[in-house]
Order: structure tokens, then C-alpha cells, then sequence
């Protein structure tokens, strides 16, 4: 997700449009990326971390978070 310092030009525009549909309510949206990675139990939480920090996520300007499921 991008930082809440980051502008977020196509979640206003969700917004916007939500507003415009009569959907009250929502104050805010935040548009982001979602990965989906299918690996095996050798893949230990550490190296998912260091995944999504190094290559998949712009840590300057995006926040991410790994969950299993």
C-alpha cells in the first residue's frame, strides 16, 4: 500500500466515483498492489519478509505486511 504521505491520485478517483454512485460514507480509499506467492514449508517467514521488502514492494514509498494463509 503506499505510505498515507503518498498521494494516491487512483483511490481519490475511487473515491470520487463512489461518492458520484451515492455511496456514503466512505472517506477514504488507498489503492494498492497484492501479491500471491504459493510456496512450500522449507520457505520460512524470514526469507517471505526479505521477498516482499527487496523485490516486490518499494519500501521508500509502500508499506507491506506477509501473511500465510
Amino acid at each position: 500500500m503506499p505510505k498515507p504521505e503518498i498521494l494516491d491520485p487512483q483511490g481519490q478517483a475511487v473515491a470520487g466515483a463512489l461518492h458520484r454512485l451515492g455511496v456514503a460514507g466512505v472517506t477514504e480509499v488507498r489503492q494498492g498492489k497484492h501479491f500471491e506467492l504459493e510456496v512450500d514449508d522449507a520457505v520460512d517467514d524470514d526469507t517471505l519478509h526479505r521477498i516482499a521488502g527487496s523485490l516486490l514492494a518499494n519500501p521508500v514509498i509502500e508499506d507491506w505486511r506477509v501473511t500465510r494463509a
